[in-house]
């Protein structure tokens, strides 16, 4: 074969290892996406229930003035 074939045969290796790559990605999309709109939909029921978490504490941060430096 000739460097021009032997690189079109890398080329056309190296293009079917990335659909391979992204149809393993799409796969792995959809199942995360699945996974989410199932963990949302618990959410939604349970504040729809009436499932409240506790309201965090405020707490006040003292934050202190440094003075500019003058140089």
């Amino acid at each position: 074969m000739t460097e021009q074939q032997n690189h079109l045969t890398s080329l056309i290796e190296q293009r079917d290892n990335l659909a391979l790559d992204l149809e393993k990605m799409g796969a792995q999309t959809a199942r995360a996406r699945e996974l989410f709109l199932k963990t949302q939909g618990a959410i939604e029921y349970l504040e729809a229930v009436g499932v409240k978490l506790p309201e965090p504490e405020v707490t006040e941060e003292v934050t202190k003035e440094t003075p500019a430096e003058e140089g």
